[in-house]
């Protein structure tokens, strides 16, 4: 055997590019057995591979021992295959044999409730009291493919294609469909790993350690949930700063059911929401649809970053071109026109017919001349704010396919000499095949990406996540200093009061407690009177909030509220009556914080006041959060024009607008853990006057 290839550093390395592998439970009836040890032979493993089984019988061609121990020589991954019953003493026995990693196939755990949970519970407690370190249970494993280095049923895909993204799926059926589907894209993976319950290692120690891994170009993540999202976040910051793109599919996209009796920003926040906003700030690019999983990280495997946001796109046929035309714009993908110098030096290249515009329409001229692509195509490569470019012409799928060999040279030769990425684009959506393959190789053609549709989804991606990567990174939730027991917080005022100790813009009040005190309180009017109290969070329900008070009549205003909220909340604790300017005109928003529970703090805002739960136009984010991003917030509301000056309202100071957001976020982490949520509805803006008029806090503890 070969020298063995040097291994990474990183941590879990001895268990993701093993040397040796024991089988536990390996036996001639079982197909676990038949699969894996198939697999071994398809990848072309060089490690040492042993069968354990009660019998020492040899299974397949692979040399049986009665146990791990016996084995004699170090082991570096076990995978379990047995009865679940026997799971406990079959880790017991690896250890003893000096074994640190094992894959658990076997199932039964927390998959099935309650009781499989607490057996799940009893794996992870043994592992931590052997020292050991395990992957599943309930797994299919992981190909290290690059590696040829199998700990898994899941099969080959021929041909074994130069690797390129890594595949990691919490579901091991839809690793393997997944490696099939890149397998038909001509896009070599370099990795496939199913993750299964996750009791020990998790989705985010793999991704960790595939930042890392020098073959894998891209990786594309299918998963259900994150359950180790500190690990996750540090690992996509890590491959941010390394250039590797993160594609994910993430499904179960539901709000959260428990929300619905908080704050309103709780039930607007809902989990995929949040999640969309974690991954916008983790610039980890999110998609729908398996086919954009795989096509989007192979598409990005293939290019790198894009140099600029735009799309030049080059075919032979018109409705190509009117299909990007329309597609581009659905999708938010910028396909910039030529300028006119570009487009006079297109127009000298092309026949008398056809229009220099992008998409470009070379027309069939190109039938007839198919070097005329070999001069055009780097003319419209180099217009400015193009950062990739999509070719439109046939390739061969089989022999019988209609083909312009000439024209594929002249292609292969003018995207070499590119300073920016070029990919071929088919109309639809179809399977490459070898005869693909060899047009490839013998053509020097660019990466094929299959179906316009799939291409500008991709494009559009890889231009936001192209762009991310010139800001800034920025961390989820760093620790803060937090005071040990913050204040209470119990009525609006209290609220009000303390954002304005955080240097957060708040409304002049006075709270007062009679008809004298209403009247003495010396506030020109027109005044706004609400109620204050610990038990009614929303005023205007109960009848608890007056408008448009003349000063004049603060006195029968505040006797008439009082007699309202009596009515309609006799239970309810009365501390007094708040009393404040009346603010006319502007734009009410709503600032809101709560804690994810897997995320952490997050800070959600929208257009506010009664409007908030109809209209729920909200942009979310994890906190803590800098001026660019609130700006980046306040851009992606739909109403964003209303800020803007829209129809005579007063243009917003986006400025003081965004810092005022900003000191409510870092109030809120200020307030420590035990906060569940804290909102400011509404934040009034009108033109550079930004102030809270109403706030509200709850506790962990408290309920409506």
């Amino acid at each position: 055997m070969a020298d063995a290839p040097k291994r990474s550093a990183h941590r879990l390395s001895t268990l993701f590019e093993p040397r040796s592998i024991a089988l536990v439970g390996a036996t001639e009836r079982s197909m676990w057995s038949s699969f894996i040890i198939r697999n071994f032979r398809d990848f072309g493993f060089e490690g040492k591979v042993y069968a354990i089984n009660r019998n020492a019988a040899d299974v397949l061609g692979v040399k049986g021992y009665a146990s791990c121990r016996d084995i004699g020589e170090p082991v570096d991954v076990a995978f379990l295959f047995v009865p679940q019953p026997v799971v406990l003493s079959a880790m017991e026995d690896a250890a003893a044999a000096g074994i640190r990693n094992m894959v658990i196939l076997t199932s039964g755990y927390a998959e099935t409730g309650d009781a499989g949970a607490a057996l799940q519970q009893a794996l992870v407690d043994k592992a931590a009291a052997l020292g050991v370190t395990f992957w599943g249970p309930n797994s299919l494993g992981f190909n290290n493919v690059s590696a040829r280095a199998p700990v898994s049923s899941i099969p080959a895909v021929f041909p074994i294609l130069e690797p390129r993204i890594a595949i990691v799926s919490q579901s091991g059926a839809t690793a393997s469909e997944l490696n099939e589907f890149a397998n038909s894209q001509n896009i070599g993976t370099s990795f496939v790993a199913a993750t299964g319950n996750e009791g020990q290692l998790s989705l985010s120690d793999v991704v960790d350690y595939l930042v890392d891994h020098e073959p894998t170009r891209a990786i594309a993540i299918f998963s259900e949930s994150i359950r180790d999202p500190e690990t996750f976040a540090r690992a996509a910051l890590r491959a941010r700063e390394k250039r590797k793109p993160i594609v994910i599919l993430k499904i179960g996209r539901s709000e959260l059911a428990t929300a619905v009796a908080k704050a309103h920003t709780g039930s607007l926040a809902g989990d995929d929401r949040v999640f969309d906003a974690v991954c916008a700030h983790l610039g980890i690019i999110r998609v729908y649809s398996t086919e954009d999983l795989i096509t989007t990280a192979g598409m990005l495997a293939a290019t790198g970053p894009l140099p600029e946001p735009g799309l030049g796109f080059i075919s032979i046929s018109g409705g190509a071109c009117t299909l990007v035309a329309d597609g581009a714009e659905s999708v938010g993908l910028l396909v910039p026109p030529p300028p006119p110098e570009t487009a006079a030096a297109l127009k000298s290249l092309m026949a008398d017919f056809a229009s220099a515009m992008n998409p470009l329409d070379v027309t069939g001229a190109v039938m007839g001349d198919p070097a005329m692509l070999e001069r055009i195509i780097p003319v419209a490569a180099a217009a400015p704010q193009i950062g990739i470019v999509g070719i439109n012409i046939a390739v061969p799928t089989s022999e019988d396919s209609a083909g312009l060999p000439p024209a594929l040279t002249a292609i292969g030769r003018a995207v070499k000499g590119l300073d920016k990425p070029a990919v071929m684009v088919t109309t639809t959506a179809k399977s490459l095949t070898d005869v693909t393959r060899a047009a490839i190789k013998e053509h020097d053609l660019p990466h094929v990406v299959c179906g316009i549709e799939s291409m500008l989804r991709a494009a559009s991606h890889a231009a936001w996540w192209s762009q991310e990567l010139g800001k800034p990174a920025q961390h989820l939730n760093p620790a803060r200093e937090q005071a040990a027991l913050p204040p209470a917080l119990s009525s609006e005022r209290a609220v009000l009061d303390y954002l304005a100790q955080k240097s957060v813009p708040v409304i002049p009040a006075a709270v007062v407690c009679s008809r004298a005190e209403a009247e003495a309180a010396g506030i020109e009017g027109p005044l706004v009177l609400k109620i204050l109290s610990p038990d009614i969070a929303h005023k205007t329900e109960v009848g608890g909030v007056r408008l448009n008070v003349a000063s004049a009549d603060v006195g029968a205003a505040y006797e008439a509220l009082l007699e309202a909220v009596k009515t309609a909340r006799p239970d309810a604790r009365i501390e007094g009556v708040i009393m404040s300017p009346m603010r006319q005109g502007g734009v009410e928003l709503l600032v809101g914080v709560t804690r994810d529970p897997t995320w952490g703090p997050m800070i959600t805002v929208g257009f506010g006041g009664v409007l908030v739960e109809l209209l729920a136009d909200v942009a979310i984010s994890p906190l803590p959060v800098t001026r660019e991003n609130v700006v980046s917030m306040l851009d992606r509301l739909r109403g964003a024009k209303l800020l803007k000056g829209f129809r005579n309202t007063p243009v917003a100071d986006l400025d003081r607008l965004s810092d005022a957001i900003v000191r409510i976020g870092e109030a809120a982490l200020a307030l420590g853990p035990n906060l569940d949520s804290l909102e400011v509805n509404p934040l009034l803006v009108r033109g550079g006057d930004v102030e809270a008029l109403d706030g509200l806090v709850i506790w962990k503890d408290e309920t409506r």
